[in-house]
Parts: structure tokens; C-alpha cells; sequence
């Protein structure tokens, strides 16, 4: 009888850790969205024409201020120091919406587009994060395939940088729409199973999937009902 009380315990207490994460994860993703906004606000008065005059120097600047925050955060993903470099991410994040949404907003239909585009957002974010949560398959070997989904887009990313084909764009946005979909799931997947054990890095996985997925559906919605005053 011992050994069996032993393990049931275990495991009631791997539930609850488990069940702690996700909630601290999804507790965490939704105050993140307040810095976002905020952000996106301050982004849509902002004047980005210096990105224009060098688009490469610009993105590789926001590229190695990115991988900087996400970095640190990760140094500190067990300390309260990592939820306030986690907010300030985010609202560095929704500063960065600004080009996005100021191309939106010259869109007679623009602030639907926008709406649209959140609430597609986050019923993506909805039903994957519930499959995750309901399946018993073993979705490990979909990390697999996204690892080298995530080289190919990024490759696909820089390339055109440089070639700047419109329909090569619209088809990265799809493929990151896509992708961005599929990594919640199994960000999702890894929590509920036990496999990440710190919150924050739960929840700042999750929101880069959830700000790709909402920007890719965005300037889909753009390009095919965007309406010119």
C-alpha cells in the first residue's frame, strides 16, 4: 500500500505544479497585453521614417534589442526581475506595432481589419490552447518540424529584406500565420505535460506566437479587403 500512496502523491503533486504553471502562464500572458497596447498607442503617433531610410540597419537593430530582452528574460525566468523585463518586452513589442497599424489606419476599413485580426487572434489562441489541453496524443515530435519551420521562415524573412517581392510577403505572412498557430499548440502541449516549469518562459513563448499570428493575420487582412479611401 505504501509504494502506491507514495506515487499517487507524486503525482497529484506534478498536477498541481503542472496546473500552477499554466495558470501563472496564462495570468501573466494577460497582463502582458496591457504594455502591448499601450505600446501600440505611443507606436501609432510615433514617426518611423528613419526605419525607412535603412530598413537593414533598422531590422537589425530591432532584431538585437529583441534577442537582448528575450535573452535577459530567460536569465531570469525564476524571479519577479523576469516579469518586469517580460512587461517592458511586451510593451517594446506593441511600440514596434506602429508601422503595422499607422498602414492600417490609411484603410478606410482599417480599424475593423484591426478588430478582426485580434479577435481571429485569440480565437486561434483559444481553440489551440484547448486542444493542447484536452489531447492525450504525444505532440513531441511536432518540435521537430517547427524547429526547422522556424529556420525556413527565418531564412525566407532575410531573403526578402532584400528582394522585397510583395507575394513572396503575403506568402511568409501566411506561413507564419500557420506556424505561429501550431507553435501555441505545442507551447501549450509542453506546459500542460510537465516539460516547462518556469511560467515566464511559458508565457513570453506563447506571446511571440500570439504577436507573429496576429501581425501575419493583419497584413493578410490588408492585402485582401483592405479598402483605399
Amino acid at each position: 500500500m505504501h509504494p502506491n500512496l507514495e506515487t499517487a502523491y507524486q503525482t497529484t503533486g506534478m498536477a498541481e505544479v503542472r496546473h500552477k504553471v499554466l495558470r501563472n502562464t496564462y495570468g501573466l500572458l494577460g497582463l502582458s497585453m496591457i504594455p502591448t497596447v499601450m505600446g501600440a498607442i505611443v507606436g501609432t503617433n510615433m514617426n518611423f521614417g528613419f526605419l525607412a531610410g535603412s530598413p537593414i540597419i533598422g531590422m537589425l537593430a530591432i532584431l538585437a534589442v529583441f534577442y537582448g530582452l528575450v535573452f535577459a528574460i530567460e536569465k531570469n525566468r525564476y524571479s519577479s526581475a523576469g516579469v518586469f523585463l517580460m512587461l517592458g518586452f511586451t510593451f517594446l513589442m506593441g511600440l514596434l506595432l506602429g508601422p503595422l497599424l499607422q498602414l492600417a489606419f490609411k484603410f478606410s476599413n482599417g480599424g475593423q481589419l484591426i478588430m478582426t485580426a485580434g479577435a481571429a487572434t485569440a480565437l486561434v489562441f483559444f481553440v489551440m490552447a484547448g486542444i493542447a489541453t484536452t489531447t492525450k496524443r504525444d505532440l513531441s515530435g511536432l518540435g521537430n518540424f517547427l524547429t526547422v519551420g522556424a529556420i525556413v521562415l527565418m531564412v525566407a524573412v532575410v531573403a526578402n529584406i532584400f528582394l522585397r517581392i510583395p507575394a513572396f510577403h503575403l506568402m511568409i505572412s501566411a506561413a507564419f500565420a500557420l506556424f505561429s498557430s501550431l507553435m501555441i499548440l505545442w507551447q501549450v502541449k509542453v506546459v500542460v505535460d510537465g516539460g516547462e516549469d518556469s511560467y515566464i518562459s511559458a508565457a513570453l513563448s506563447i506571446y511571440i506566437s500570439i504577436y507573429n499570428l496576429f501581425t501575419s493575420l493583419l497584413q493578410l487582412l490588408l492585402a485582401f479587403a483592405g479598402e483605399r479611401d
